[in-house]
């Protein structure tokens, strides 16, 4: 029987970021993706690539979950880009009402084309309603440091009292991802299951971020424990695909490139 897993997140027109990411990434590793979609980002190029966010209705979310979870036997999902409180409002619910296996976050905090105040009310909202859902959540340095109440986040023992900490907040596992912002050779990750703390190291491959690169590894994570792979060896797995997908990374006309999902690993 093919896996399936489902994604609730947000469009990015290029396709280099969001649900056009996670869908190709469940292809990729053998599983058969079911998407939701909450918000339409799109890049300006007249002003400098910057985001032009625009929210689905939560009814339309609402719609769209339910014929995903009426038409498969989904129980392994990955929530990526909400946007608003009206959305994780939304989702929170559709999500209380029936079980899930696994529940993957990758914690989009902001989104460049809210305003500040609005960002601020979406980060408190998913961390109250949506965090504590988690199986697994992979914030970047950046949300790490939002999440745990940290100033700075410079060291792998760094990464791993961000884990430590945001862990306190109901995830059952945290992946911090410490890519190409701490110094050094190597991209480091960190997990940590609440004992134990798992450190995955790969030479960095240049010292800019590659779009994608997050949405791909949370999303390879899903695939793998949709398959029944468990956490350690699933945020393996995401790894070695997100390192294969940076090395042979698409370039465009857009000042950033993109990871490459279809690369082998």
């Amino acid at each position: 029987m093919v896996p399936l897993a489902y994604v609730i997140a947000g469009s990015e027109a290029t396709g280099g970021a969001g649900i056009q990411v996670d869908l190709k990434t469940f292809q990729q590793l053998g599983v058969y993706g079911v998407g939701t979609l909450t918000c339409i980002v799109s890049f300006d190029p007249k002003n400098d690539w910057g985001h032009r966010f625009v929210p689905v209705a939560p009814e339309v979310i609402a719609d769209q979950f339910e014929a995903a979870t009426s038409c498969y036997d989904l129980d392994v999902v990955k929530i990526g880009m909400l946007g608003t409180p009206a959305t994780i409002d939304v989702v929170a619910r559709s999500l209380a009402s029936q079980p899930w296996r696994h529940v993957v976050l990758d914690p989009v905090l902001i989104c460049k084309g809210q305003e500040p105040g609005a960002a601020l009310d979406t980060d408190t909202a998913l961390r109250e309603q949506i965090l504590p859902l988690a199986t697994v959540i992979t914030p970047n340095v950046f949300e790490a440091k939002t999440l745990a109440g940290m100033e700075s986040i410079t060291t792998v023992a760094d990464l791993e009292e961000a884990a430590r900490r945001i862990y306190e907040l109901g995830p059952r596992y945290v992946v911090v991802k410490g890519g190409v912002e701490l110094e050094g050779p190597d991209a480091v990750d960190v997990l940590f299951d609440g004992e134990e703390v798992t450190v995955y190291s790969a030479p960095k491959i240049g010292q800019e971020r590659v779009s994608g690169a997050g949405c791909t590894f949370a999303a390879a994570i899903t695939a793998e424990l949709a398959k029944g792979t468990d956490v350690p060896e699933a945020v393996a797995v995401a790894k070695r695909l997100v390192t294969a997908g940076i090395t042979e990374r698409v370039s465009s006309h857009a000042p950033f490139d993109t990871v490459w999902q279809g690369a082998a690993v």
